[in-house]
């Protein structure tokens, strides 16, 4: 006989919070007998509704997406052509980044400049303490902080603040230009620009024949040098148009017209010598001729009574020389990288550098009779591209350039003060010429002549103010 037992049976489901039950029940006449609550099974109707929003929600989410995704398909073909546009804007400013420009090295340098800058402001305003250095003086103080600026952000433009600084130094060798006993001397100097240039007054084969193209020309340009007041030079380069080591110098303008009893001086053993010419680039001052020294950045001074030759290097970054920054625009005229000139206040070096993008930097000469030294003196640095020019010229501070035209004519498009350190791209003054190259261009302040050497022609002009 079979005993009746009390079993225990599991009946596994899930209530509404998800957990399992244990149901006992009854064995009786072979049957297993539980009572169930199903109460505890009811449909979870309101966690239905929950699921059922969220999946509404989810589907309308999915819904916006969808339209967000073909929103953004039918915009990315304008989104390329803006990132195409705004890429070809800064292409040109590539160059910032190639060039090393923007570096934690030239922010060093850049600082660099601009603490000497605010030393030389400092010493110009104790001098004069006028309104305009005071202004420059704070001008500094801003132009400081954009630089502490640039070290820790990238919002500041790294070109505009050198422009920035190039014209802060411009300002302060302007002003280191003002004498004390400044009353206008040579007043013909301050009625402006130039306002014309003659047709030529003087037109002369040169003394070593036409084929002779490449060298310079002129009267002695210094006004009251003791025993060169009258006389008149001619330099031509003799080796590939290019190099040269004598001067021919005549008493008189007689003597040069008739090229007749003249005098020669010999710089140097050979045309490669150390101290011999480099381009059609020399100016007779005083006692002294003054040219670009054999493949260097150095200005020389060959002094007439004691052959003696000294130099100085030209000032910036990466000077040019050795046909690096020639005077080109319709064709390239070699090796005139380094172009010296002579006005009222005295002697210039025209040239270009690296450090200036390849523009006209004009710096001041002076020669100290006593030391025997040359030294420069200021430096300023505009924005014409040298090649962009045929040639330049000084007169009253003023630096001027011009351009090719055509066969018989140049034209003097522009002007760069350094009293002021404007600039003027407006000029249309037209130079006539008998032939195309044009190798040398300088201004006689003793005449108020320009001096022209043209593929072995002499020229000359009156200067128009």
């Amino acid at each position: 006989m079979m005993l009746l037992l009390l079993l225990s049976l599991v009946l596994l489901s899930l209530t509404d919070d998800g957990q399992a039950l244990q149901v006992w029940g009854n064995r009786e006449n072979g049957s297993c007998l539980c009572e169930v609550n199903p109460n505890l099974w009811v449909f979870p109707a309101a966690k239905y509704e929950v699921a059922l929003q969220t999946v509404l929600t989810c589907e309308g989410s999915l819904d916006k997406l969808q339209e967000q995704v073909n929103l953004s398909l039918q915009r990315l073909p304008q989104v390329k052509a803006l990132i195409h546009n705004v890429s070809g804007q800064l292409e040109p400013f590539q160059y910032l980044h190639y060039q090393g420009l923007y570096s934690d090295l030239s922010l060093r340098l850049l600082g660099q400049e601009l603490s000497q800058l605010e030393t030389d402001v400092s010493a110009i305003h104790s001098q004069l303490n006028s309104a305009e250095t005071q202004k420059l003086s704070k001008e500094v103080s801003k132009l400081s902080v954009k630089v502490r600026r640039m070290t820790t952000t990238d919002t500041v433009n790294m070109k505009s603040v050198k422009e920035k600084l190039r014209n802060l130094k411009n300002t302060a060798e302007s002003c280191k230009s003002i004498p004390k006993d400044f009353s206008g001397q040579g007043s013909y100097c301050y009625k402006g620009l130039l306002s014309n240039v003659s047709s030529p007054v003087m037109t002369k084969i040169s003394p070593y024949g036409k084929s002779y193209i490449s060298g310079s020309w002129g009267k002695q340009a210094q006004r009251d040098s003791e025993e060169y007041t009258t006389s008149y030079w001619v330099q031509p380069l003799v080796s590939t148009h290019i190099w040269g080591n004598t001067l021919r110098t005549y008493k008189d303008y007689d003597d040069f017209m008739a090229s007749a009893n003249h005098k020669d001086f010999t710089f140097a053993p050979s045309h490669t010598h150390a101290n011999s010419i480099e381009g059609p680039s020399g100016v007779l001052y005083g006692e002294g001729f003054y040219y670009n020294c054999y493949r260097s950045p150095d200005v020389c001074r060959y002094d007439l009574k004691t052959s003696h030759v000294k130099r100085v290097r030209l000032p910036g970054t990466e000077v040019g020389f050795n046909n690096k920054f020639p005077y080109c625009y319709y064709e390239c005229r070699a090796n005139s990288d380094i172009d010296i000139g002579v006005d009222e206040k005295g002697l210039w070096a025209i040239y270009a550098t690296v450090g200036n993008h390849g523009n006209l930097v004009v710096s001041g000469l002076e020669w100290d009779s006593e030391s025997e030294t040359l030294n420069v003196t200021q430096t300023w640095e505009t924005r014409l591209f040298k090649k962009a020019a045929s040639n330049a010229f000084m007169v009253c501070g003023v630096l001027y350039a011009t351009r090719y035209v055509d066969l018989y004519r140049e034209e003097v498009f522009y002007a760069f003060d350094t009293a002021t350190g404007k600039e003027d791209n407006s000029l249309a003054l037209p130079l006539e010429k008998v032939a195309k190259g044009m190798a040398s261009l300088s201004y006689n302040p003793t005449n108020r002549q320009l001096y022209m050497y043209n593929d072995g022609y002499l020229l000359a002009y009156d200067a128009q103010f």
